[in-house]
């Protein structure tokens, strides 16, 4: 057991120490280069060749085509493991990792993200 005088002595290095947490909700921090977060899509970059489609091992993202040479893509975050093999096997460059990380909401539906050739929308089904 520490004694009174030596535990005392240890409180008050403590006091003058910085802190090891980090003061998260109020200081955001900045995250590394290559973090691998919320996924991005470019559908004007888009050929529709489904190769991210049929390289993510969740099956989070499915291409569809709206129009001639024209396509979007739907994401589900809720199955998504932010691994970006999707990122990676895109030819054109038409997926993009991000640093965006707080993604927690209530409702699952609300993860469903549709990205059109147009503007970014995100479907409540």
């Amino acid at each position: 057991m520490i004694r009174p005088g030596k535990m005392l002595v240890q409180v008050l290095q403590s006091l003058f120490k910085k802190s090891a947490t980090s003061q998260y909700p109020f200081k955001k921090s900045e995250m590394p280069a290559h973090y691998r977060g919320k996924i991005n899509f470019h559908p004007e970059l888009c050929i529709g060749c489904k190769m991210c489609e049929r390289d993510c091992p969740s099956n989070a993202i499915k291409i569809v085509k709206v129009g001639d040479k024209k396509f979007e893509a739907q994401f589900d975050l809720a199955k998504c493991i932010y691994c970006a093999q999707c990122v990676d096997s895109c030819i054109k460059k038409a997926l993009e990792s991000t640093k965006e990380f707080e993604l927690a909401v209530l409702d699952k539906n609300k993860l469903k993200v549709t990205f059109c050739a147009d503007v970014k929308k995100d479907t409540d089904k």
